[in-house]
């Protein structure tokens, strides 16, 4: 039985499996455009996209714990808005997805890489590392925002006397 969206319409968590399928994809076609393109007169990687990639993961990561703790409603804390939340679902699974996608096109690269004896290949590596534990962790920080958006479940919405929303809603 394959799974799909929840009955209710409503968006359900990301899927490890779709990130791992991106991954690997994104792995085979960064492995044949490295094979196919790669010469010793090419500039050395880059490091801009491995600082991006773990400034956005830090930032998701503190997002994810600031988002938990306003929703689960902790002292000191203000409410949080459902709107931020909502959009920070959406960012949340963007960013698996890209992340992953990086994931995959950094092990391509990284594994073509190690396999090269040349001077160019082996400056690469390091940047090539570097950009894979980075897209990594953006993933991991993705999937942790994604699931500290989720409000916990309380069965006793119906019967809570504080709660002016049902009361707004015309349910009492």
């Amino acid at each position: 039985m394959t799974r799909s969206a929840p009955p209710d319409g409503s968006m359900g968590l990301t899927r490890v499996s779709t990130l791992v399928v991106a991954a690997l994809g994104a792995a085979a076609v960064a492995w044949l455009l490295i094979s196919t393109f790669y010469y010793d007169g090419l500039p050395p990687l880059p490091w801009l996209p491995v600082v991006t990639l773990a400034g956005l993961a830090v930032l998701e990561a503190y997002a994810a714990v600031n988002t938990r703790g306003r929703i689960d409603r902790r002292p000191g804390r203000e409410p949080v808005n459902p709107l931020v939340v909502a959009r920070f679902v959406v960012l949340a699974k963007a960013s698996a997805l890209v992340g992953a996608i990086f994931v995959g096109a950094y092990a391509g690269l990284a594994g073509w890489l190690f396999v090269q004896a040349t001077r160019a290949a082996a400056d690469d590596r390091p940047a090539a590392l570097a950009g894979l534990l980075a897209a990594a962790a953006l993933v991991v920080a993705a999937l942790w925002l994604e699931r500290s958006c989720r409000v916990p479940d309380r069965p006793d919405d119906e019967d809570d006397p504080d709660d002016d929303w049902q009361t707004r809603r015309g349910r009492r």
